[in-house]
């Protein structure tokens, strides 16, 4: 069992093990979820596949349909 301190900012960092074995990096997400009996779930919040969406830009005038995306389409 790993303990870690509450600062008085409300702050606590998450010891190096615990940091590993989730692969944990600075600037992800965690979210907690409080329980009874003083339990918390922590889960880490991983970017999704939409979180890409728009990030790269068509060459002017090249349009490609959904269609055409798909490599099974022929299949």
């Amino acid at each position: 069992m790993t303990i870690a301190t509450l600062t008085s900012k409300g702050q606590v960092t998450i010891p190096l093990e615990i940091r590993e074995a989730l692969n944990l990096h600075p600037k992800d997400k965690i979210s907690f979820t409080p329980l009874p009996n003083n339990t918390v779930i922590m889960r880490v919040k991983r970017g999704s596949i939409l979180d890409l969406n728009g990030i790269l830009k068509a060459p002017e005038g090249v349009s490609v349909s959904i269609e055409d995306m798909n490599p099974f389409k022929d299949v």
